[in-house]
């Protein structure tokens, strides 16, 4: 497979100590309605280019909704050459349910 799943709770602990890059594929209005409290990048501007000109072993988590558009995402990155890549299973849903259940559900 080209990608691994993640769960949300162990993508939030890698994000914290920085041993992946956390990628947002939503547009910034449903970023707007819940977002994780961690760093992330997102694909507008610019923000494809720099993750494209990363060294391809870069650890890169993708994050959407509920986990569809992550997968396509991280299936794009494996097709480019980066070999540690994960999707966020269940997206920023499960990401409110597991992990903070202050971020809203939408």
């Amino acid at each position: 497979m080209a990608f691994r799943n993640l769960s949300p709770a162990d993508a939030d602990a890698r994000a914290r100590d920085g041993s992946l890059h956390l990628i947002d594929v939503r547009p910034s209005e449903e970023r707007s309605i819940a977002s994780a409290p961690v760093t992330y990048q997102g694909f507008e501007d610019g923000g494809l280019e720099r993750l494209l000109a990363l060294p391809k072993d870069t650890p890169l988590a993708f994050l959407c909704h509920r986990g569809g558009r992550s997968a396509q995402a991280a299936m794009y990155f494996a097709q480019q050459g980066f070999s540690e890549l994960y999707n966020v299973v269940g997206g920023i849903d499960a990401w409110s349910l597991q992990v903070d259940p202050t971020i809203p559900r939408y």
